[in-house]
Formats: structure tokens, C-alpha cells, sequence
């Protein structure tokens, strides 16, 4: 039997940028997806699934990211973003995903192990 301390960390990546010119140049993209494959083969961490979206972060209806929510939470992944502004600038918003459930403690450069 393995313990769960041998377990491979999983994770759920959520992508954003906030207007379809920076969708379709891809440069703000492939910047975090750089950011959270690297944070993530530098944990021995397997990337279960990535959500992209091309929405502003102040509106708080994002599909992707309810789905990435949703994949997490039953998987028991943790959810990973390249930067907190990439999900959102709104406090309350942040406030009420920290209560969703949802394991969100991981982003590149500032893991909380």
C-alpha cells in the first residue's frame, strides 16, 4: 500500500488573460503555462488537466475556471495559476474561492507546503 505522502502531487492548471488580442498573441499564455510546468516538474507534480480562458478578472462567471474548480475538487488536485492576478483581482472573490473546498495553495514561486 502507498501512503499518501508517496503520492505524485496533482494538479489543475487555470490559465487566463484578460482580452482576445492577448488570447490570440499567445505571448501571456505561454508564459504561464512556461511558469506552471516548470513549478510543476520541479515537485515531481503531474498536470491532470489546464483551463484556459480568455475573460476579464473582474467578472467572477468564468466557465473554465468553474469547471477547473469542479475537476479539483474531485480529484483532490490542487488547483495551480501562474500568478494571482491571473485569478483574480477581486478580494472577496479570492475570499470565497478559499472557501469552496478546493486545495488552491499552490502557484509557481509561492507554494504553501
Amino acid at each position: 500500500m502507498v501512503s499518501n505522502s508517496d503520492a505524485v502531487p496533482r494538479y489543475v492548471a487555470y490559465e487566463r488573460v484578460s482580452t482576445v488580442r492577448q488570447g490570440r498573441s499567445g505571448l501571456g499564455l505561454a508564459a504561464q503555462r512556461k511558469a506552471i510546468d516548470d513549478f510543476a516538474v520541479a515537485r515531481g507534480a503531474k498536470v491532470l488537466a489546464r483551463f484556459t480562458e480568455v475573460e476579464s478578472g473582474r467578472k467572477d462567471a468564468r466557465p473554465e475556471l468553474a469547471t477547473a474548480l469542479i475537476l479539483a475538487r474531485l480529484t483532490g488536485a490542487t488547483l495551480v495559476i501562474a500568478k494571482l492576478d491571473r485569478l483574480s483581482r477581486n478580494a472577496a472573490f479570492l475570499l470565497t474561492l478559499q472557501a469552496s473546498g478546493v486545495n488552491g495553495g499552490d502557484k509557481p514561486g509561492h507554494a504553501a507546503e
